[in-house]
């Protein structure tokens, strides 16, 4: 059978990736064309013993760093770039006649593929559903409207989907296995030094997120936290490592580096999960990367700044109390969350100089995490999910 996936961001590749697998394990003879990244390249590359150098031509049609952007104002400004990719994908779906559509999260962009692929005749799967549950309820009706099998990732959807008579497939979190088999949870630390040049000294992981805009308003206060860390005797000798985003390069976060700081602060890509493994501590751009720092049982704090126009807008229509899926999933505070002004450089250095020096806080963290860990459910989740939609499928062939 033929796929047609779209993934429009970080987390939607790594979810891409694993999915691509899961259907390749199932559907030996698979064809897929996506939207995604590298991980999605590598997957089409690798299980189809292919080059991937040449998927550009074949397997990915777009790269996703040519067109993630999030916020009301951020999307606003690249209103005609984004428009333009949703009539070539519109094009590119007919011409190539999938026997499905596979939506995942990426909604703005989504919606509208659902919509076109509804009307054209196409089945439509919606894979880690739209956060309708946090904002923009409205959009239950393109659910029910446009989306043949919507497949959810979090236990906390289940009772909300109900709720809304929505039918869905959920078969735990895909992001389990992507820890837990990941070469950052098995590898030993001394490699992981090794391997880019780093000393035999404490880390302080720092995630700025995987867009422009939230670098940019991240790191100024990312920079002044490690130089106020540093500063002190107890963290002379630590090491602040930023996870350089995969789509970004240096030069998104070089302005934010002084002769004086590269002694002590360093950007190193493709790495983000052996960043957070390795790490004491982690100060944490709300997203996919605080539950993977979860699951991987770094104590973290995280922090988001945006768009104050942007912000505005956001505090009016999302109805959730808290920023980050960890502490969505147990319905409480397991890590704090500093958000716009409360995201400052002093109030990052006292609650990480307290997760590392206070035992009793760590061990209440790692206690919650643990509960996190249990409510995403049991292991083989992105397996269980291609297998199931393949299932669906076959069931209109019969």
């Amino acid at each position: 059978m033929r796929y047609y996936i779209i993934a429009g961001e970080a987390s939607g590749d790594l979810h891409g990736s694993n999915l691509m697998k899961g259907i390749y394990a199932e559907d030996p003879e698979a064809e897929i064309r996506f939207w995604g990244g590298d991980l999605m390249l590598d997957a089409w590359g690798r299980e189809r013993n292919r080059a991937t150098p040449l998927a550009s031509k074949e397997g990915l049609v777009r790269h996703y760093k040519e067109g993630a952007v999030m916020g009301f104002v951020e999307v606003l400004m690249k209103a005609r770039r984004l428009l333009q990719n949703v009539s070539f994908c519109k094009e590119d779906i007919l011409s190539w006649n999938p026997d499905v559509v596979i939506l995942i999260d990426y909604p703005g962009f989504n919606f509208k593929i659902a919509e076109f692929a509804h009307k054209a005749g196409f089945k439509v799967f919606y894979y880690i559903a739209p956060k309708v549950w946090a904002s923009r309820e409205s959009r239950i009706k393109k659910l029910k409207a446009y989306v043949d099998k919507l497949f959810i990732v979090f236990p906390f959807e289940k009772q909300y989907f109900d709720s809304k008579g929505i039918d869905y497939i959920y078969k735990g979190n895909p992001l389990v296995d992507a820890v837990d088999n990941s070469i950052a949870m098995n590898e030993p630390r001394e490699d992981f030094l090794k391997r880019n040049h780093l000393e035999d000294k404490p880390i302080i992981a720092m995630l700025a997120g995987s867009r422009k805009g939230e670098i940019s308003t991240m790191m100024p206060v990312l920079t002044e936290f490690a130089s106020k860390m540093h500063s002190t005797a107890e963290y002379a000798d630590y090491q602040f490592i930023v996870a350089g985003a995969p789509s970004r390069s240096m030069c998104d976060y070089e302005k934010w580096l002084t002769d004086e700081n590269r002694k002590y602060v360093k950007v190193i890509f493709g790495e983000t999960q052996s960043v957070i493994r390795h790490a004491e501590a982690g100060v944490i751009n709300s997203g996919t990367a605080s539950l993977e720092t979860a699951l991987f049982g770094t104590p973290q704090v995280v922090g988001y700044i945006t768009n104050p126009i942007t912000y505005w807008i956001a505090k009016k229509i999302i109805k959730i109390r808290y920023i980050s899926l960890g502490n969505l999933i147990v319905d409480r505070l397991a890590f704090k969350e500093f958000i716009q002004n409360d995201c400052n450089a002093d109030a990052l250095v006292l609650e990480i100089r307290d997760l590392i020096e206070n035992q009793e806080r760590r061990n209440a963290m790692l206690k919650e995490y643990a509960e996190i860990r249990n409510l995403l459910g049991d292991a083989g989740a992105s397996s269980a999910v291609a297998k199931s939609m393949i299932e669906e499928l076959q069931k209109d062939k019969r």
